[in-house]
């Protein structure tokens, strides 16, 4: 890049002869019609501190400083949220919604710090009883949705007899793959009709 200034410019000086486009024009005649000037900063000591003269796009017919536009923060997937705003927010709405859908009416869904039904150490359970249906508890070992899992199921104005592991395998927890777990499990002990 090439930087000229004005008052240096002399009709027969070498750098004018350079700039020439080989045209019929003289070189008195190219320094008499105007050309578009443009400014450029630069920071003479070539360190990397902070500039505080604003960065000129030398596109920018305007000469107008360039904003840097950054990037805004991506949100947290929903399954990284602090665990009860996870349940409370999203699990349990959508665990009514799927189950709603069904024709089925929930009586009470809540989630609690107490005593996994049956094993009966505690853990946070997610307590479900749906009208004249069943039952299920839905418990994590801890504060964390991909902490250990189990399930327990029992029909209508029944104790829980079995506690199953629930999500064991899985090394990606979702909220669709529980929900669609849980599903999967009432539908297989024949208590709702999932199609």
């Amino acid at each position: 890049m090439v930087f000229l200034m004005a008052e240096n410019l002399e009709p027969n000086n070498k750098v004018n002869h350079e700039l020439s486009d080989d045209t019929n024009t003289s070189n008195e005649e190219e320094l008499k019609q105007p050309k578009p000037e443009k400014v450029v900063t630069m920071n003479e000591n070539n360190d990397k501190s902070p500039n505080n003269t604003p960065k000129i796009d030398l596109n920018n017919e305007n000469n107008t400083p360039v904003k840097t536009v950054t990037k805004p923060k991506k949100e947290l997937p929903i399954e990284k949220k602090p665990f009860q705003e996870f349940i409370t927010i999203y699990l349990i709405p959508a665990l009514k919604e799927e189950i709603n859908q069904r024709g089925l009416e929930i009586n009470n869904i809540n989630l609690e710090n107490t005593n996994r039904p049956i094993a009966g150490d505690k853990c946070w359970v997610i307590n479900c009883d749906i009208k004249d249906t069943c039952s299920f508890w839905l418990s994590f070992e801890k504060e964390d949705i991909s902490s250990l899992k189990s399930i327990s199921l029992s029909k209508p104005n029944q104790k829980p007899s079995i506690i199953e592991s629930f999500l064991i395998d899985e090394k990606r927890i979702t909220l669709k793959l529980i929900i669609s777990r849980v599903l999967q499990r009432l539908n297989g002990q024949k208590l709702i009709g999932v199609n």
